[in-house]
């Protein structure tokens, strides 16, 4: 299979991508970020697309590093991270997806009390990261096999981090797969933590709190801590594209 690195098989053109993107209830995903501190976004990719993706992940030249979890303690599976130039569906979803997100991530900081606000092109936020030394692409693809599974994590790679990321689910419940749902839980200060698990199908992104997020309490906001996962596979293979918005030292 001869395609260029960067390129990805299957998949829409890149005006069709941005209008797919543009199309999306941003409402909708802005309430239940802010409610739940997370929030499904249907049919982000097509079976097509989320198939052109999963054949890519035998192919060294289209990845920088690949990681064992078990080896570090992080679970059980692997996962490998793109490297530049990205695929051009997972870079044109990262570009267009960044700027509906950045009000949102300026209004949490701003609640928060955090200082830090994100420009509207991402463009703009990797030179920040760049210029801090964090050089290197973070989108990745993770692979699970039965009886694997991700603990509970935050992704941060350095000091600059966007507070929203995006999962994209690539294989099909029931048909490629049983088990294996994405699990993210919330620790709210001198309460237990409170879970939640998020059901995809193909093609299905959840878009989700990366470390923290603001909550209205009776005395005001407070910030709340979140964690990501995914439970045990129970039979069959599971693939994951996931978009971070920051790049990595």
């Amino acid at each position: 299979m001869n395609t260029p690195r960067g390129k990805s098989l299957c998949v829409a053109p890149v005006a069709d991508i941005v209008s797919r993107v543009k199309s999306l209830n941003w409402g909708q995903i802005s309430g239940d970020l802010d409610a739940q501190g997370c929030a499904v976004i249907e049919k982000l990719a097509s079976a097509d697309e989320c198939d052109a993706l999963v054949v890519l992940y035998p192919r060294d030249d289209v990845f920088r590093s690949r990681v064992v979890m078990g080896r570090h303690g992080f679970g059980r599976g692997e996962y490998k991270y793109f490297s530049y130039p990205l695929p051009a569906i997972i870079s044109k979803l990262r570009t267009s997806i960044f700027p509906q997100l950045v009000p949102i991530a300026n209004r949490w900081n701003e609640v928060m009390g955090i200082n830090v606000r994100y420009p509207l092109k991402h463009a703009d936020f990797l030179e920040r990261c760049h210029d801090a030394g964090q050089l290197h692409p973070t989108p990745l693809m993770l692979q699970y096999g039965p009886g694997d599974y991700n603990c509970l994590h935050q992704d941060l790679y350095g000091e600059h981090a966007f507070p929203i990321q995006i999962a994209i689910l690539l294989s099909e419940p029931g048909r490629d797969f049983t088990g294996g749902e994405f699990v993210l839980t919330e620790q709210r200060p001198r309460m237990q933590s409170r879970p939640e698990v998020v059901p995809l199908r193909q093609g299905d992104a959840v878009a989700f709190a990366v470390h923290h997020r603001p909550v209205q309490g009776t005395r005001g906001i407070y910030r709340v801590n979140l964690r990501h996962g995914v439970s045990r596979l129970r039979s069959g293979h599971r693939h994951t594209v996931g978009i971070i918005f920051h790049d990595a030292t």
